[in-house]
């Protein structure tokens, strides 16, 4: 009766610590979101080719357990998105990327909201101590120099006021005004483009995610 016992227990034993390393090998992925508007959703392209579930196929080719939330809303601007902050996080990430403006600029909006609403995000954000990466953006050559700089201020600003911040600090490098790289309207990029934003943010990605602990399961 007792050997029996023995060998069950040990059986018992042998299958937690198997669950465990288990565990270990295979750690729950880590939640990423990408907090941003049409760029983030994909616009115009097919299905599996925007840029959440290309950077999803990126980083878990190098090796990463990570989870992309597609917080991605088109049109909309860097109020709309301090506006519905709380509602992406109702999954629970542990990182986020921020890459929002680009319809600011599009509509010429003060630069003084865009930095209120940016400074929302990023100080919730923060207050739940979530990593977050920023990616810049550039407004119009067409609404002058002056407006260019103040623009362009709301991320340097922002970011040199948070030296925990990640920055990007042009989120279409290399893909802004390339013909071949973008749609029909010269402002999404296409499939390629999109493969180059990837290719830009890639290594910011990772130390993003390189400052998560170790995720909790669920």
């Amino acid at each position: 009766m007792m050997v029996a016992y023995g060998r069950r227990a040990a059986l018992q034993k042998g299958l937690l610590l198997f669950a465990t390393g288990a565990a270990a090998q295979n750690p729950a992925p880590i939640r990423l979101l990408a907090l941003g508007d049409s760029l983030t959703a994909g616009y115009g392209l097919p299905r599996g080719e925007g840029f959440v579930p290309q950077l999803q196929a990126a980083l878990v080719a190098r090796g990463r357990a990570v989870r992309v939330l597609d917080g991605g809303v088109s049109g909309d601007t860097m109020a709309g998105g301090a506006a519905r902050l709380d509602w992406a996080m109702a999954d629970r990430p542990q990182a986020a990327m921020v890459a929002l403006g680009g319809n600011d600029g599009l509509r010429g909006l003060p630069p003084p909201r865009m930095a209120e609403a940016l400074e929302s995000i990023l100080s919730r954000l923060e207050a739940r101590r979530i990593p977050t990466l920023l990616a810049g953006m550039h407004a119009p050559p067409n609404l002058g120099a002056d407006y260019a700089r103040s623009f362009h201020a709301v991320f340097t600003e922002a970011s040199n006021r948070r030296p925990q911040l990640i920055f990007v600090p042009f989120f279409l490098e290399g893909v802004a005004g390339d013909r071949a790289l973008n749609q029909a309207d010269g402002i999404h990029p296409n499939p390629r483009g999109v493969a180059e934003m990837i290719r830009h943010i890639l290594p910011a990605t990772e130390q993003l995610l390189d400052r998560v602990a170790s995720p909790p399961a669920g």
